[in-house]
């Protein structure tokens, strides 16, 4: 009977039972602390703006209709994520990449990506709306025909709440949004990308708009956490008069306890080691803070520019460890009075194996990165529809990866599940054409320089380990 069906069809059955396999084996989901967070929000009916709201907001839907615990949120991300690799297989067969249809599918259960797509948080919410899109556009415009009124107003749904969803998504949001919206043409260029900055400029200023006066958010100060983690590595490596902001007895304790990590913020939050530096700035105006970073910016351009590199190739896992914290899948539910259960213990030995791929030099949002660049310069969008939805899918992974080069504090694996599901996507779009050899051949090079150094990285450097508690002790 499953002769009888076409190409398409098939890729569509096979993602439905992919998509039923996934929840019956991580069923109901991994609470995350993110998620314990945000469904404490849910519960009382207090919202702040410490986790982007949209998602409690979403979940609270759920909750009022008596559906407790993450299983529907679980479910709604795994719809959607199945739904949009479904719709880009479907459309790959229907036009006779049959191999292409195969690799999307395979994409998705590769385990770094399939194990944290089971968590329950904000990044896994905006990888399956951002995957679901892509579907929904692929589906029409691989074959030629325009999306319409209906897909393009479920489209712009979809893209609305991922912007919403984690306060760095519009990095990526924006150049998918413009290219998904309309076909893209290189000699468009300087248009299409004086687009996506202004989008990209009145996404950040409607933003706080948005979450406290729409969605009703309390503000908890989280827009602080950046100028924090950036003033602490200036002023560790530019002495202490750096920061006039900071007390010199302030500076002193920091170097004496060495607060100044370029891996992650955490360890100034509150109940932490180095949480004196963040009480000694509590209660500044908050333009005086800001103030003080972007001055220290200014006065110590090679200070500001080593701390970020620092923190750029640790969160993109390029000279690095083998095992370097915040890489493996979360197996189990964060412990917690609300009821929030855990999937079965089978998926501990699976998110293991899970970590160790995420470790390795094939899991490094480098990688990721160094695909989309390939992509972006071997593409022909005027030549092939599918190279056209390549293009979008490599600069969404690109500007999110170069992202972190200036907005980030932390080195989470997880923030680079949809970069890394965009650049392999965009891979396979671009790789249903021929390319011409001797480019082509350049990329694979570079790409195993890239792959190599990570590599030699991991087998030279002294060992971590895996868990959060090594970044912070």
């Amino acid at each position: 009977m499953i002769r009888r069906l076409s190409p398409p069809a098939r890729s569509g059955l096979a993602s439905a039972l992919l998509c039923a396999g996934v929840l019956l084996f991580f069923w109901p989901g991994v609470a995350h602390y993110d998620s314990v967070a945000q469904y404490q929000q849910v519960v009382s009916g207090a919202y702040y703006d410490w986790h982007p709201p949209a998602m409690a907001r979403l979940w609270s839907l759920f909750h009022a209709l008596g559906w407790t615990g993450q299983g529907p949120m679980f479910l709604l991300q795994t719809l959607l994520c199945w739904t949009g690799l479904g719709l880009l297989a479907a459309a790959l067969a229907r036009s006779g990449a049959r191999v292409a249809a195969l690799a999307v599918l395979a994409l998705g259960l590769w385990p770094p990506l399939l194990g944290w797509q089971a968590v329950v948080v904000k990044d896994g919410q905006m990888a399956a709306t951002l995957l679901a899109a892509t579907g929904l556009v692929a589906w029409q415009r691989l074959r030629g025909r325009p999306l319409g009124a209906p897909g393009t107003a479920a489209v712009i749904l979809l893209l609305g709440y991922a912007i919403l969803v984690r306060s760095n998504a519009v990095f990526a949001v924006t150049p998918l949004a413009v290219g998904l919206l309309a076909p893209w043409r290189w000699r468009d260029w300087p248009s299409r990308i004086l687009l996506i900055v202004a989008a990209t400029l009145a996404v950040l200023a409607l933003s706080p708009a948005i979450n406290h006066g729409l969605l009703d958010a309390e503000e908890s100060g989280v827009e602080a956490t950046q100028p924090i983690f950036d003033i602490a590595g200036i002023a560790h490596r530019a002495g202490p008069q750096a920061v006039p902001l900071l007390r010199p007895e302030t500076w002193h304790r920091l170097e004496a306890q060495r607060c100044h990590s370029s891996i992650l913020w955490d360890i100034f939050s509150i109940g932490k080691r180095c949480d004196f530096l963040q009480h000694d700035l509590t209660g500044r105006p908050r333009q005086e803070l800001f103030s003080a970073w972007t001055g220290a910016i200014i006065a110590h351009p090679g200070a500001y520019l080593s701390h970020r590199a620092a923190h750029w190739n640790a969160t993109m896992r390029w000279f690095v460890p083998w095992h370097f914290p915040q890489a493996v899948p979360q197996a189990q539910s964060l412990p917690n009075t609300f009821g929030l259960g855990s999937p079965r213990r089978q998926v501990v030995l699976y998110d293991r194996f899970a970590g160790w791929l995420a470790n390795s030099p094939l899991g490094a949002p480098i990688l990721a990165l160094a695909v989309a660049l390939a992509v972006l310069a071997l593409a022909q969008p005027a030549q092939s529809a599918a190279h056209g939805l390549a293009v979008p899918l490599a600069l969404s992974a690109t500007a999110m990866e170069l992202s972190f080069l200036v907005v980030s504090i932390s080195i989470d694996w997880r923030y680079h599940l949809w970069s890394m599901l965009a650049a392999g996507l965009s891979a396979i779009l671009l790789l249903t054409e021929p390319l011409p050899r001797r480019p082509a051949r350049i990329a694979l090079a570079m790409l195993a320089l890239v792959v190599l150094i990570a590599l030699g990285a991991r087998l030279a450097l002294p060992q971590i380990g895996d868990d959060y508690s090594a970044l912070i002790r």
